[in-house]
């Protein structure tokens, strides 16, 4: 297996490995629509493609996972320079053989190389594999998100 860095003729294979994605959290509460974001989609592994931002794991040519990554440009100052992971994914059939850990270490390496103090990602909260395979690779919980589903004329708390 080798990590590489794609061209733009992978964009349309990593479209898809991204929809498997999308469909593979919605049972872990993720609220992503997979089809109706395939176009978002492909204009931001394509962007990511360009700026060097997007690795890719292959054997014999074929996508078995890839990690999007970049450095934050945000608005305000921080104390830290940080990189944010912004998708990591291996295809379920190659899971458990180390790629997901290649692949984030490569990441790592290159935001290093960028001048990167933290790395920051996120992780669905009922994905418990994936918050163990995070913890053993030294990230920690740093922040949370909370969410509320809000009553409205459609569903009212009357309705019961």
């Amino acid at each position: 297996m080798e990590i590489t860095q794609p061209t733009t003729a992978a964009v349309e294979p990593l479209v898809d490995c991204r929809m498997e994605l999308a469909a593979d959290q919605q049972q872990y509460g993720s609220r992503l629509s997979t089809e109706a974001n395939r176009q978002a989609v492909s204009e931001t592994i394509a962007r990511h493609i360009v700026t060097g931002g997007l690795l890719v794991a292959r054997e014999d040519e074929a996508i078995r996972g890839f990690v999007m990554y970049h450095v934050e440009d945000g608005r305000y100052q921080q104390d830290e320079t940080t990189g944010i992971i912004v998708t990591l994914y291996v295809r379920s059939e190659f899971r458990d053989d180390g790629i997901g850990s290649e692949l984030l270490a490569a990441a790592e390496e290159q935001l290093a190389a960028e001048g990167v103090d933290t790395v920051t990602l996120e992780v669905l909260a009922a994905n418990d594999d994936a918050r163990r395979f995070y913890s053993r690779q030294g990230y920690r919980t740093h922040r949370l998100e909370l969410a509320k589903r809000i009553e409205n004329d459609t569903h009212s708390k009357d309705e019961g």
